[in-house]
């Protein structure tokens, strides 16, 4: 019984601990770059697109192709860089515990 009871104790920490880490998700804020910082995009720790900045310089109407494709890589590379800040954020909420493959969060 008294193994029961441990387990349940952990069950309950490990609850405790998911919620600290998706709160702590939401309160991230990462940017993505592209064109050497002409293109910005800010994401969320739930990867939602919260803002995006474009250089003025970057506006021709001949040129559309050419925004286009730097909105698409400042947003992976915003991606990359949240995917990179919450294993930083799990590592340190976890002790350096890391979930199992095909396991993500925030779920």
């Amino acid at each position: 019984m008294k193994d029961l009871s441990s387990l349940f104790k952990n069950a309950m920490k490990m609850q405790e601990t998911m919620t600290e880490m998706n709160a702590k998700f939401e309160s991230i804020e990462v940017i993505g770059s592209a064109g050497g910082g002409m293109i910005k995009v800010f994401l969320s720790g739930k990867a939602i697109v919260k803002k995006i900045k474009i250089d003025p310089s970057v506006v021709n109407s001949n040129e559309v192709e050419i925004l286009e494709d730097l909105l698409v890589a400042a947003m992976n590379n915003a991606k990359l860089k949240l995917e990179e800040k919450m294993k930083e954020e799990m590592g340190s909420l976890t002790g350096g515990l890391t979930l199992p493959p095909g396991i993500k969060l925030p779920f």
